[in-house]
């Protein structure tokens, strides 16, 4: 599909999107994956979403166009 981005909006395993989870970070102040997975499931089986909710974490975005790689 040429010319077509991705669009990586939740976790897959545990289908919470993004948006929600940037939410219990503004209400808790989470400031970490594993401090945010105290407020709210998610990422627990694949943890393909890891990479995502950590820049989400950095800069506040919840739609990412580009696939990121957990390389910690």
């Amino acid at each position: 599909m040429k010319g077509r981005h991705p669009r990586i909006d939740r976790c897959i395993c545990s289908k919470v999107p993004f948006s929600e989870l940037k939410e219990a970070v503004d209400r808790s102040g989470a400031d970490s994956l594993e401090a945010l997975q105290r407020e709210r499931e998610f990422g627990i089986n694949c943890r393909l979403c890891h990479p995502y909710v950590r820049c989400m974490l950095k800069d506040g975005r919840t739609v990412f166009h580009e696939i990121l790689r957990d390389d910690s």
